[in-house]
């Protein structure tokens, strides 16, 4: 029997250096295990800490120890996304589940700074603590103000949420000349946020701009007159489904 050029016993014979495989092998983990957020690397490391301490003084322990470092680690993914580019849309500000498509007012605090006042469809993301939990930005523009506020600790996935909870609110003004806002709502075991958002600061849709931990929903005020296109129950995958198509560009 003739083998061909590309049998088995040639596909199998490593070709190059092995240390062209090695740095191969590295760059296919690196690409393929997504960035850390920042915002997580004290709360992993006290873990790994905590996690390996025990495991020296009981002598045995490692595999959980890993696991647990591992799985905390998770909690602060970052992982790459592609956003769409095209003009006239807003994209998910997180992942997780839309548990809410309805309209709402425009927080007190950012419309005395000067947003619009006046009901504005509102889309919420409920991030249960399995999904990704940094925010990006929902639209090209610049930051035009970010206000926290303090307040209680309800289950995030309740309406009451939005009004009890603490939370910090970032106003965008897109470059079509929308206004959003985005709010950042802690939930029932999340009790830190982190917003890396300044006024001032140019930001393009998809940027990783703020944390959450550990489970929380973040909403979304769109312009008045956009189609909201997902309905409760949907999944949203952050800064890439597009959640509404924005009305006219208009001038400011």
């Amino acid at each position: 029997m003739v083998l061909s050029d590309h049998s088995p016993r040639e596909a199998d014979r490593p070709s190059g250096p092995p240390g062209g495989t090695v740095r191969h092998a590295l760059t296919l983990v690196r690409d393929t295990l997504p960035p850390l957020h920042p915002g997580g690397r004290p709360v992993i490391g006290a873990v790994a800490a905590a996690a390996f301490g025990l495991r020296a003084l009981r002598g045995r322990g490692t595999f959980t120890a890993l696991a647990v470092t591992a799985g905390v680690a998770a909690f602060f993914r970052a992982p790459h996304r592609q956003t769409p580019r095209r003009a006239g849309i807003a994209v998910a500000p997180a992942d997780g589940t839309v548990s809410l498509v309805d309209t709402a007012e425009p927080p007190d605090d950012l419309v005395a700074l000067g947003l619009p006042p006046g009901p504005r469809p509102r889309v919420s993301v409920f991030l249960s603590v399995y999904d990704v939990h940094v925010q990006r930005v929902p639209v090209d523009g610049q930051v035009q103000a970010v206000e926290h506020r303090p307040g209680g600790y309800l289950s995030a996935d309740l309406p009451a949420a939005s009004d009890t909870n603490a939370r910090t609110a970032m106003w965008v003004h897109g470059t079509d000349g929308h206004d959003l806002a985005v709010l950042q709502i802690a939930g029932l075991v999340a009790r830190r946020i982190v917003c890396d958002a300044a006024p001032g600061d140019e930001v393009r849709a998809g940027d990783v701009y703020g944390l959450i931990r550990f489970g929380s929903r973040v909403d979304l005020l769109l312009p008045p007159g956009s189609t909201v296109l997902v309905e409760p129950g949907q999944r949203a995958v952050g800064g890439e489904t597009v959640l509404a198509d924005l009305p006219g560009t208009v001038t400011r």
